[in-house]
């Protein structure tokens, strides 16, 4: 019995509206079933495993996103387009330390809800041209902001946008290792950093309250098995 999502079936042999509505159909699949297992998985997850939860062939997936740049690209374009939209809202704000601090407690919340976003935001895309062209747009834009916010003699002089990568990058962790557990905690990351940046007497947000310990051994444990199942797929 063939499909549409088999290699060899009619519809990927012959041209017409069969075709394309069948390609558009298989596309949407796979860009549904993308964005289901980033947002639980974060962008380790394969392109066969893709498929599979899909329900296309690999053959299929190749034709409509030859590479994983190209499906990262198809995936996030709108969390890409809402990534920018939270620099253009800051750059708006008549209060430039509070639009500074609007803004990374956006990208961050954008980070918790979606693994692959998270690591959307602490990796690069060479190949995937429009992805990279809206980041390359967020990143001017905070470049201001920063700015902004420094002159406004609230934000520390010897903060950088570098600085702003590796919360990211460190929230990515937070994110991936609490997972349930204490699904908040990186929220208090995210103030203490503020905290961190802000120049003496700066209005911070309130910081959120610590893991409960029994929250946080929850997560140790969760990070310690997922740590070891990796390990056992090396062997």
């Amino acid at each position: 019995m063939t499909s549409a999502d088999d290699p060899g079936s009619p519809a990927d042999r012959q041209p017409g509206p069969g075709l394309r509505a069948d390609a558009e159909r298989n596309r949407e699949r796979i860009l549904a079933a993308a964005r289901r297992l980033y947002a639980s998985h974060g962008l380790g997850v394969s392109m066969a495993c893709i498929a599979r939860e899909a329900g296309v062939g690999k053959a299929t997936l190749s034709r409509r996103f030859a590479t994983r740049e190209e499906l990262v690209n198809a995936v996030f374009a709108d969390r890409m387009d809402a990534y920018a939209a939270a620099t253009a809202e800051a750059l708006a704000d008549p209060d430039p330390w509070h639009g500074f601090v609007g803004y990374v407690q956006a990208v961050c919340a954008m980070q918790a809800t979606d693994r692959g976003f998270a690591d959307v935001l602490a990796m690069t895309f060479p190949a995937a041209k429009t992805l990279e062209a809206r980041r390359d747009e967020a990143y001017n834009g905070f470049l201001e902001l920063i700015a902004r916010a420094k002159a406004s003699g609230h934000l520390r002089e010897d903060f950088t946008d570098r600085d702003m990568v590796v919360l990211l990058m460190a929230n990515a962790g937070v994110i991936a290792a609490t997972g349930n557990a204490a699904p908040d905690t990186w929220r208090r990351l995210v103030g203490q950093m503020l905290r961190a940046w802000a120049a003496p007497g700066a209005d911070l947000p309130p910081l959120n309250p610590a893991p409960a310990p029994t929250a946080l051994y929850r997560a140790m444990v969760r990070l310690a098995r997922t740590a070891s199942g990796r390990e056992a797929d090396m062997e």
